[in-house]
């Protein structure tokens, strides 16, 4: 009789933990997905890619939502996540995706054709920093981490990242200055 009324009552446990955890999963995702993604696209540049890589992010953050103890860090513990699938991306067997496939991607600006594309220029410019430039920039951009979070999550000391950000941005003013210069030249 008491093996019973206890069974019952570590299966409502159960039960209450689980729709906490599903609860406090539900709140993450609503509250970080269009970063987590944003951050993902900007990664690897496809649509479809990123959708993939925030999906598994996400999947792997339930698998250990246990482990997030302070929901301020959560952010930085879903980029980090983000990061490694990306990695593990590598790992696997890689399909051909052909350039013409990149120029099609759906575009959400609603902006003027002259501001369209400058801001394709820049995501151009961007996504030709080496990657050590590039992810630094992009977490402080997108994700708008600070040095130390970038540090932390990059597991870099400090003034390394306050020196690649400083170099990313003088590379890709660099690159947009002439760029400016010889369009006007031409016009």
């Amino acid at each position: 009789m008491f093996d019973s009324w206890r069974n019952k009552k570590s299966g409502s446990a159960v039960s209450s933990d689980m729709l906490s955890k599903q609860i406090r999963y539900d709140s993450l995702v609503r509250a970080l997905n269009s970063d987590i993604y944003r951050y993902a696209y900007w990664l690897c540049g496809d649509k479809h890619v990123a959708e993939d890589i925030t999906q598994e992010t996400f999947l792997r953050a339930w698998r250990s939502l246990d482990s997030l103890k302070d929901e301020k860090a959560a952010k930085a513990w879903l980029i980090t996540i983000l990061r490694r699938e990306n990695a593990r991306r590598f790992e696997r067997k890689q399909f051909d995706y052909s350039d013409v496939e990149q120029e099609f991607l759906e575009d959400t600006f609603s902006g003027s054709t002259e501001e369209h594309a400058e801001q394709h220029l820049i995501q151009r410019q961007i996504s030709k920093l080496e990657l050590e430039y590039r992810e630094p920039l992009l977490l402080q951009v997108i994700g708008g981490f600070s040095g130390d979070e970038i540090a932390t999550i990059l597991e870099l000391k400090r003034n390394t990242v306050m020196t690649r950000l400083f170099r990313a941005r003088n590379q890709l003013k660099d690159v947009l200055e002439n760029t400016t210069i010889r369009g006007q030249s031409n016009g």
